[in-house]
C-alpha cells in the first residue's frame, strides 16, 4: 500500500467505486473536485477533496501538493459518450487532461500511476477472435470520437512510462452497477425498461463488468501491476436481450422485451439520436452505441487474473444489484 492515494474523477460512477474500495484499506485519499460539483458533499468524510481541473495544469497544484514516492495516482477523470459529435471538450479532458496529470506526476515523482483507459482503445479484431491486451493504439486503429481519445491518452501514458514513470494502464470493458448517479447509457435504458419507456432495445451485445470489480481491480493493480503494462479489466459477454430479462425477472415484471434487428437499428440510430438531442433527452441509442454493439466483444481478463487475482462476479448478480439500488433510491 501507498502512503496516499490521489484519485482524479473522484465523484464519478468508478471513482466514488474506487474511494469505497480504498476505504477499507485506512489510507490517505485525496479527491480531486471540479468547482460547484455538488457530489463533493457525498465523499466520505475522511477523504480530503481538493479543488481543481485536470484541463487546467495550474489548478492542480493543491492536489498535488504532498506528493512523493509514497503517492499512487488514479487518474479515473474522463468523458464517455455514445454521441455521434461529441464535442471538443472530450479530447480537452481525456487526452490534455491526462497530459497534465502525467507532467504533475513525472514532476512530483510520485510512486505509480494508473490510468483508466477503456477496451475501445484497442484495435478491434474480427469476431470469433479474442482480444487480448497490446502495445499498439492509435487514433486510427479505432472507430469513434471516445475511442480516438482513449487511444491518443493511452500513448501519452504509454511514452512516459517508457521515460521511467511507474505506469500501469488498465482497460474496463462497458462498466454498469449500482451506484450510477449520473445514469450512462446502460442505466439509462434499464431505468426506461423498468418505467416502461424502452419502446425497442437492439440484438447485440458487448462485454459488462461491475463497478466494483473495475475499482478493485484498479486497486490490486496499484499494488501488483507491472510499469509500461496494461490489463483488460472485462467482465462477461451478454446481450441487450440477456440484460434485460435478467432485470425483467429481478423487478418481476410482466412485460415483453422487444429487439430490433440489427440492420434496422442502424437504420433507426441516426433519427433517434437527432431526436435525443432535440428534446435534451440522455443519448443512448445512437449510430456509436449500435456499432458497439455489433463489434466483438469478447475480451480476456486473463492478464489481469494471473498478475492481482483479478475476477469479475456474474453479470446477473451486478444486474439484481442494480435494480434494487435503482428501485431503492440513492
Amino acid at each position: 500500500m501507498f502512503r496516499q492515494y490521489l484519485i482524479t474523477g473522484a465523484t464519478g460512477f468508478l471513482g466514488r467505486a474506487v474511494i469505497s474500495e480504498l476505504m477499507e484499506k485506512g489510507t490517505e485519499i485525496r479527491a480531486l473536485v471540479l468547482a460547484g460539483d455538488p457530489l463533493v458533499r457525498e465523499l466520505p468524510e475522511s477523504v480530503v477533496a481538493a479543488t481543481g481541473d485536470v484541463c487546467d495544469e495550474a489548478s492542480l497544484e493543491a492536489f498535488f501538493a504532498d506528493a512523493d514516492e509514497e503517492t499512487c495516482v488514479i487518474h479515473c477523470a474522463g468523458i464517455v459518450s455514445v454521441a455521434s459529435k461529441p464535442g471538443e471538450q472530450l479530447y480537452r479532458v481525456n487526452v490534455e487532461g491526462t497530459r497534465n496529470v502525467l507532467q504533475k506526476c513525472i514532476s512530483r515523482r510520485v510512486g505509480k500511476l494508473i490510468f483508466v483507459s477503456s477496451v475501445h482503445a484497442i484495435p478491434e479484431k474480427p469476431k470469433g477472435t479474442e482480444i487480448v491486451e497490446t502495445r499498439t493504439f492509435s487514433p486510427e486503429l479505432v472507430r469513434g470520437d471516445y475511442a480516438r481519445s482513449k487511444a491518443m491518452a493511452t500513448n501519452l501514458v504509454l511514452e512516459a512510462a517508457s521515460r521511467g514513470l511507474d505506469a500501469s494502464i488498465v482497460f474496463p470493458s462497458g462498466i454498469i452497477g449500482p451506484g450510477d448517479v449520473a445514469k450512462g447509457s446502460i442505466t439509462q435504458m434499464l431505468l426506461s425498461f423498468l418505467s416502461g419507456k424502452l419502446p425497442f432495445a437492439v440484438r447485440g451485445g458487448y462485454d459488462f463488468v461491475d463497478v466494483r470489480d473495475v475499482a478493485e481491480g484498479i486497486v490490486s493493480c496499484s499494488e501488483n501491476g507491472e510499469a509500461g503494462q496494461g490489463y483488460i479489466l472485462s467482465g462477461h459477454y451478454a446481450t441487450i436481450r440477456d440484460l434485460l430479462e435478467v432485470v425483467k425477472r429481478a423487478a418481476n415484471l410482466k412485460r415483453r422485451v422487444c429487439c430490433l434487428p440489427m440492420a434496422l437499428a442502424k437504420l433507426a440510430a441516426p433519427f433517434y439520436e437527432r431526436y435525443s438531442l432535440r428534446r435534451g433527452k440522455p443519448l443512448y441509442f445512437t449510430p456509436y452505441a449500435v456499432a458497439v454493439l455489433n463489434s466483438n466483444g469478447r475480451f480476456s481478463h486473463k492478464a489481469a487474473e494471473l498478475a492481482f487475482g483479478y475476477t469479475p462476479r456474474p453479470v446477473q448478480v451486478t444486474l439484481r444489484d442494480t435494480v434494487r439500488w435503482l428501485w431503492g433510491g440513492e
